[in-house]
């Protein structure tokens, strides 16, 4: 049993680690039950629970929320409209955002995925300066899809 101050007090009953507790006004709480034997520990709960949930909104706060952002192809995209949105991708990684990069199939386009393979490819070498391949293109129902993001 670990006592209200945080002392090692030792190997006690139940009974007793009870009546320590309602003497201290405070709970008994079972702080690791697969210990032999059991570890319990004299706090004030709701306390403890409140301070568990104020440190995990601080630990958030300070958290960066990755944003991903995408640009969509078909395999007949043009060259010179697939190289505004390779621009545009290329800000979004150097702002640090991921960019889902998809090329949607419309109608028989589906039977010539290598040409959406390519256009991956070709999409990744031109961004490998700022970016990694996170995700490699795969097929996914009617959009090929990959996933790029910021270098370190």
């Amino acid at each position: 049993m670990i006592g209200p101050n945080r002392e090692h007090v030792g190997v006690v009953s139940l009974r007793e680690a009870l009546i320590r507790a309602e003497e201290a006004n405070l709970d008994l709480v079972e702080v690791s039950p697969n210990a032999d034997p059991p570890v319990a520990r004299i706090m004030d709960y709701h306390k403890f629970i409140y301070e568990q949930a104020k440190k995990e909104r601080e630990t958030r706060k300070t958290q960066k929320q990755v944003e991903v952002k995408e640009i969509r192809f078909r395999p007949k995209t043009d060259e010179q409209d697939r190289s505004i949105k390779v621009r545009q991708a290329r800000n979004w990684l150097e702002e640090g955002m991921k960019v889902k990069v998809r090329i949607r199939f419309r109608g028989r386009e589906i039977t010539y995925p290598e040409l959406a393979q390519q256009q991956l490819r070709e999409v990744a070498e031109e961004l490998a300066d700022v970016a990694v391949v996170e995700h490699t293109p795969n097929l996914e129902g009617r959009t090929m899809l990959m996933i790029l993001a910021p270098k370190k």
